[in-house]
């Protein structure tokens, strides 16, 4: 039993919380109207567990009181994750959450109930998933449609052009959405609230704005997005080639007109990014100087040592789950292009980027059949806007072991040591040696003890799910060290759970950190392509090329079998677009794919890709495809933004990032609480103090409209995955852009960057 902790009390001001507490309350909106009698004693409160907050609820000694008398203020105690309500007589505190105050707060008079029910909106954000919903579920999750994924190369579920018929189509995010709030006029689907109405700009600036809680970033396999209905009507008419060779045709010769981009200037912000992103203690080397040490006490409390690691997006919660597959993506563009980043100038960067992230791994792998998969807790996370060195949120670690398995995160974390080994196998051979040892015992771990890691970290549902489920990352893991090792048991298990695991049934058309097996597919087509296999191999790896060549046709627009759902969609500038909430994960990495298939074929000198109705498409417009994607990304768009943060002479100033939208540490070392971070910085209409240099946004929607608001997480927060493929991609076309002007081309145009030094 621990102490009993009073509650600080204060006079509410203009109906809102006092700022720049540490213990702020995470739901300001919860406060009672003002009265002119005299405080009331205080009633203490005993801390149940070390891992539940108190919140605390000063009250009158009458507890049946009606609760505009009653309910005085609330704080919550941030070093814990889960709530607890405590009242003065009555039975022990039930365990509870912000948003069912409504439930147990006593009496019924309308001021306090309203105020709770505030309270319940600001904590039930898109993308929040009860816990009592089925995992796993093919159907939908997450923020948008979800299609159900095809086991049929014959066959597409219509299920997802349904369900997208009920999104907001060409509605833009309206300014009028309550951030952390739900989503303005949508729709409520299953799994998500509903929607909420902001009270004017008035009550606005009245009451502390909420952070939100994130929806998993990427999600379920998706059996075919739609297709445009231009692209469909093209096929009808025959005449899809014509249009995609010149549409790539413009992206490419860009530059003739003042329009190329510098993909140099590119490659070395993306790298930035990273930096800004670290968790820890920081390096003298470290460039970008706006950010110090934080996280320096995480797994304290559990005896492990994880410092360090990445945060993956605006917040300051370490997922495993994504942050692995960063790593991973990071040292697949690497094994790539390698030459071409270290002919830039960048492969110190990029390497320490990778090592950054792979010795977290090996502190968070703590015995063979444990890994740490998390540290943080999302929800009182969201409840705070602060600084990383300010941190008073929980920083409670969750693991997986025998007896609590995630073979998805733990088979992630494998494929990234075993790409990161083949990174480092000739710079420190030492090194690469003991990553593969780690991705070995991991790939063991998650295979023998077989299920979900979101089944045994419920903390991590709401956020990242795994809705794929664990068997894409067993194949993709055996493939990755098949690739580092060469032992021919790994490509026998890749071979003989074909079937069962989905890897030559599931057609997709999305890759992410959550759904794998477009990147397992084009890895094992790579290996038929270039002979690397046994014979009894063959015929099971031809039918991983077919499902890889169909997830390229599905980008190209030129799947003629199974509706419109056979192809994705395409922006009226030409973007890809899967889903409305961080739509770049899905351009940026569709980007990547496309580009090393494109080798592959080339070093295999296979012309042509075979799309499902028998349509056959040249490798070269492939690529042509991938390079308009990054050229997107840069700014060859509609609004002309460069979704590259600080890259070219326009791009988001109010990306959705705490560390970024706060006065920098090192300028101010005065401590910035959770509701002073709302107050003070979160709302400001202005730019951000310091430039994320490197970021890629989550971009427009599907009218390739964009909206530059803090508030506007679905658009404005960046994530570390997003970035992670362009590495590659953006080192790939600078030594192309090379190229092009030593053989007479005309020399690009290099795209200004106003950005501050960092």
């Amino acid at each position: 039993m621990h102490s009993l902790r009073p509650i600080q009390t204060h006079t509410p001001r203009s109906g809102r919380p006092s700022a720049g507490s540490k213990s702020a309350p995470p739901c300001a909106c919860l406060r009672a109207s003002p009265r002119p009698n005299p405080p009331q004693p205080i009633h203490y409160l005993t801390n149940q567990t070390r891992t539940s907050p108190v919140l605390a609820l000063q009250t009158h000694a009458d507890a049946t009181a009606p609760p505009e008398r009653d309910a005085r203020i609330a704080r919550l105690y941030f070093s814990w994750p889960r709530l607890l309500l405590a009242r003065p007589p009555g039975p022990s505190p039930e365990p509870l959450r912000c948003r069912v105050f409504y439930s147990i707060l006593p009496g019924g008079a309308e001021p306090i109930q309203h105020a709770v029910r505030l309270c319940r909106a600001g904590s039930r954000q898109p993308g929040y998933k009860p816990r009592a919903r089925a995992a796993g579920n093919r159907g939908r999750s997450g923020d948008g449609a979800r299609g159900q994924a095809s086991q049929s190369s014959d066959h597409a579920h219509t299920d997802a052009r349904a369900e997208r018929g009920r999104e907001e189509d060409s509605r833009q995010p309206t300014a009028g959405r309550q951030a952390g709030g739900g989503r303005g006029t949508e729709r409520p689907r299953a799994g998500h609230p509903p929607p909420h109405m902001r009270e004017g700009a008035a009550a606005r600036r009245q009451q502390p704005r909420r952070a939100h809680a994130k929806a998993p970033r990427g999600d379920s396999p998706r059996a075919m997005s739609s297709a445009a209905a231009t692209a469909t009507s093209c096929h009808r008419l025959g005449v899809a080639l014509p249009l995609l060779l010149l549409l790539a045709a413009a992206a490419v010769l860009g530059g003739a007109e003042g329009k190329a981009h510098s993909y140099e200037d590119a490659l070395q912000k993306s790298l930035l990014y990273f930096e800004a992103q670290r968790s820890g203690r920081l390096p003298h080397s470290q460039r970008v100087a706006w950010r110090h040490h934080s996280g320096l006490t995480d797994g304290l409390e559990q005896g492990v040592d994880l410092v360090g690691g990445y945060y993956d997006a605006g917040d300051h919660v370490k997922f495993g789950l994504p942050m692995a597959f960063t790593v991973t993506m990071l040292s697949w563009s690497l094994i790539e292009y390698g030459g071409d980043v270290a002919d830039a100038g960048e492969l110190g960067h990029a390497l320490e980027a990778v090592k950054w992230g792979t010795d977290y791994f090996i502190k968070a792998h703590t015995r063979p059949d444990e890994l740490w998969a998390e540290v943080g807790d999302g929800d009182t996370d969201h409840y705070c806007w602060q600084r990383p060195e300010d941190m008073t949120t929980s920083r409670q670690a969750y693991k997986v072991d025998r007896d609590h398995p995630g073979s998805d995160v733990a088979g992630e974390t494998a494929a990234a040591m075993a790409a990161a080994s083949i990174v480092f196998r000739d710079s420190n051979p030492h090194y690469a040696h003991l990553l593969l040892h780690h991705a070995q015992q991991l790939f063991e771990f998650a295979d023998k003890y077989r299920g979900k890691y979101d089944s045994s970290i419920a903390e991590v549902k709401s956020y990242y799910a795994s809705v794929s489920g664990y068997k894409d990352e067993l194949l993709w893991a055996a493939l990755w060290l098949h690739r580092a090792t060469g032992r021919a048991d790994y490509l026998d298990y890749v071979v003989d759970n074909a079937d069962s695991f989905g890897g030559t049934g599931w057609a997709i058309n999305e890759f992410s950190w959550d759904v794998k097996y477009a990147g397992v597919q084009i890895i094992a087509a790579r290996l038929l392509l270039r002979g690397e296999h046994a014979t009894r191999h063959r015929s099971t790896l031809e039918r991983y090329r077919a499902k890889a060549e169909r997830y390229v046709c599905a980008c190209l627009g030129r799947n003629t079998e199974g509706g419109a759902d056979a192809n994705v969609e395409r922006s009226p500038g030409g973007m890809l677009y899967i889903r409305q909430w961080n739509n770049m994960q899905y351009v940026t990495s569709a980007a990547f794919l496309l580009s090393v298939y494109s080798d592959y074929l080339a070093e295999a000198g296979a012309p042509t890709v075979s799309c499902a109705g028998g349509e056959t498409v040249a490798a070269e417009e492939v690529f042509a495809l991938a390079r308009a994607q990054v050229d997107y990304v840069l700014g060859t768009n509609p609004r002309g933004v460069s979704y590259l943060v600080g890259y070219g002479s326009k791009y988001p100033n109010r990306v959705h990032h705490r560390a970024a939208s706060i006065v920098p540490y090192k300028h101010s070392k005065e401590f910035i609480g959770c509701t002073q971070g709302f107050d003070h910085w979160f709302g400001r209409r202005s730019s951000n103090p310091n430039v994320l240099v490197g970021a890629i946004v989550g971009g427009p929607d599907r009218q390739d409209r964009f909206r530059d608001n803090r508030e506007n997480y679905m658009q404005t927060e960046a994530c570390t995955y997003n970035t992670a493929p362009m590495v590659g991609m953006f080192a790939k076309l600078h030594r192309m852009a090379r190229q092009e002007r030593e053989h007479g081309s005309p020399a690009p145009v290099p795209v200004t960057s106003t950005a501050a030094e960092v």
